[in-house]
């Protein structure tokens, strides 16, 4: 009992020393503002940038693409595959935010009942976003249709 309980404790120490190297050693110094601004502009995003006196640092500005995931006209679905098409909904969403594709969605309060959530797409440009969208099983079912817009913010900027 005591050599398996050794063993244990050994197992747990090595196991914890190898994870505080790993911690430490991926610890990488963020690009630069002119790097960034590189990156993206090599991978097609629209931006500007600006200097903001009262921070004190460049603002690097970036076009998102915000989908407004509205009611659409095929609702006649049997409960069950209406639980379905949600369950497939919530699936592509996750889908698009561990990809990158997504940095927030969810639903949407609306007293008209027309917009149901939005998602907010971080790619290049609207026909991306537009073809990401429409892999939705909401969408493809009619349960939704889609109105994207473009949507100015600064890169890296909380939500709050």
């Amino acid at each position: 009992m005591k050599i398996i309980l050794t063993f244990l404790v050994l197992v747990l120490l090595i196991s914890c020393q190898s994870k505080v190297e790993t911690n430490t050693s991926d610890v990488a110094a963020s690009p630069s503002k002119a790097q960034q601004i590189t990156d993206l502009k090599a991978n097609g995003f629209e931006i500007f940038d600006y200097y903001d006196n009262d921070i004190q640092d460049t603002v690097i500005m970036q076009k998102y693409f915000l989908a407004f995931l509205n009611t659409g006209p095929n609702r006649a679905q049997s409960e069950d595959e209406a639980a379905e098409i949600q369950k497939g909904h919530r699936a592509h969403l996750g889908r698009m935010y561990e990809l990158g594709y997504a940095d927030i969605s969810g639903p949407l309060e609306d007293n008209l009942g027309i917009t149901q959530g939005i998602t907010i797409y971080n790619v290049p440009n609207l026909a991306t976003a537009d073809s990401l969208v429409r892999l939705d099983p909401a969408v493809q079912s009619g349960r939704l249709v889609v109105d994207i817009k473009p949507l100015w913010a600064g890169k890296g900027f909380a939500l709050r």
